[in-house]
């Protein structure tokens, strides 16, 4: 084991014992309980766990003797594998990257007439970085349908109305099996920010997909993108540069949206600001698309949507943690990154090694530190020069000049959705109306006893 790879182990350690020692000792117990209960990822990939009782005496060694403690002694020694017979594994692997270690190990045997365990071909693969599956290329979708809601989200952008002296761009994600509008916005970037906006918001409305299916534009191939998706569980799919198929069901809303939504806000004089044109689309998608019958389906798109009830949502910390954004720094011997031109101080445990910075991009003075998936803490700021991430630009308020004329078909849209949301039932109307039907009922009966 070499130096770098022991020091590996001495912060695997570390991260697991950190925050033991400011811990009651009651408080610690329970602490080391949950620790030694579940399974920790190695620096070489691996998952492992550790016993209560390793866990007390990395503790103890690092109360004692600091991080250096915690580091492994060197040993010498010779390899027991034949450095030849693992040539033989790695060209095995190299010219069919399919193959596992198992199968590596059993045709070594069968060549050789004895050979190295599975274990010990997969640990060598690990430490030449050959224990990557190979990438499979995306499957086109062609006529596909998803078996059912929230199986696959296809997103997609559009170029929308121009609101001042700036063209209005809509993200949106549209579920494959009901065709409902899961996730959408109006925004003046084609950028990853405004993508997220209209993520989140259909995974708070809608609930979380299984796969999500885009095109290679710039948004959709971002590494956040792939992040937040890795958070949430859910398969990111691009299609194959200029063969689109598979996203057909999106492009036939754009078109829907550009014949009946773009042509009564051009009717009304366009929307003033990027507020009103987001609200009268809601208005729209919500009271008049989602609850028409679709051609292809015969359902309403929110009907076939709920028919199986109404999916689970996910938690607000998950989404949170999903729409955080990372980077990957350097840290300095004297354990110092830099982010944009903001400098940070990391624990002293990390000098020289490679962290991962986990961010949000409105506010960069809150930057929490992990190492190998592990978190190590808050980075404390030295110099903050900057408060937003360069790429996280806030939508400017730019107000247009929009006349009326003739009936305001969107207006009355939101009107309705704005009437319904306020609707509250008086129930003491309700009981006065009670009273006086029980009233006239009385006089009825006096009647018909006089008669």
């Amino acid at each position: 084991m070499d130096a770098d790879r022991r020091r590996d182990v001495a912060l695997f350690r570390y991260s697991l014992v950190r925050d033991l020692a400011a811990m009651r000792p009651r408080e610690r117990g329970r602490a080391i309980r949950e620790l030694a209960a579940r399974e920790h990822l190695t620096p070489w990939g691996e998952r492992v766990r550790v016993s209560r009782v390793t866990l007390e005496r990395w503790l103890r060694r690092w109360r004692e003797g600091g991080f250096e403690a915690l580091v492994p002694v060197a040993r010498e020694g010779m390899p027991r594998t034949p450095a030849g017979v693992l040539e033989l594994a790695v060209a095995l692997k190299r010219e069919a990257p399919e193959r596992t270690a198992v199968q590596i190990a059993r045709i070594i045997r069968a060549r050789e007439g004895a050979g190295p365990g599975e274990r010990t071909i997969q640990r060598h693969f690990v430490r030449l970085g050959l224990n990557r599956r190979p990438s499979s290329a995306p499957v086109a979708l062609g006529r596909f349908e998803a078996s059912a809601a929230n199986e696959l989200w296809v997103g997609d952008a559009m170029h929308g109305p121009k609101i001042a002296t700036r063209t209005a761009i809509l993200f949106c994600f549209l579920d494959d099996h009901s065709r409902l509008a899961t996730g959408y916005r109006f925004g003046f970037s084609e950028d990853v920010v405004r993508l997220e906006a209209a993520l989140r918001a259909g995974l708070r409305a809608r609930g979380r997909p299984t796969a999500i299916y885009v095109d290679n534009g710039s948004p959709f191939v971002s590494g956040q993108l792939l992040r937040c998706l890795a958070v949430l569980g859910c398969r990111l799919i691009h299609s194959r540069p200029g063969r689109p198929q598979g996203r057909g069901k999106v492009e036939r809303f754009f078109r829907t949206v550009q014949g009946e939504f773009m042509v009564e806000l051009r009717a009304r004089g366009g929307a003033k600001d990027l507020e009103e044109l987001n609200r009268l689309f809601v208005a729209w998608v919500e009271h008049v698309y989602h609850r028409r019958t679709h051609s292809e389906t015969g359902q309403a798109p929110i009907k076939r949507f709920l028919a199986n009830g109404a999916p689970a949502l996910p938690s607000e910390e998950l989404i949170r943690e999903a729409f955080l954004w990372s980077e990957q720094r350097r840290a300095s011997k004297q354990a110092t990154v830099t982010l944009h031109g903001n400098r940070y101080e990391l624990d002293p445990a990390l000098e020289r090694r490679r962290v991962e910075l986990i961010f949000d991009p409105f506010d960069l003075e809150r930057v929490e530190v992990r190492f190998q998936g592990r978190p190590m803490g808050q980075a404390r700021p030295l110099v903050i020069s900057r408060q937003v991430h360069p790429r996280a630009r806030h939508e400017p308020s730019e107000a247009g000049e929009p006349t009326s004329t003739g009936i305001d078909y969107l207006g009355l849209i939101e009107a309705r959705r704005r009437e319904q949301l306020e609707a509250r039932i008086d129930y003491r109307a309700l009981h006065h109306d009670d009273d006086e039907h029980q009233h006239n009922d009385h006089d009825i009966e006096q009647q018909e006893d006089r008669r």
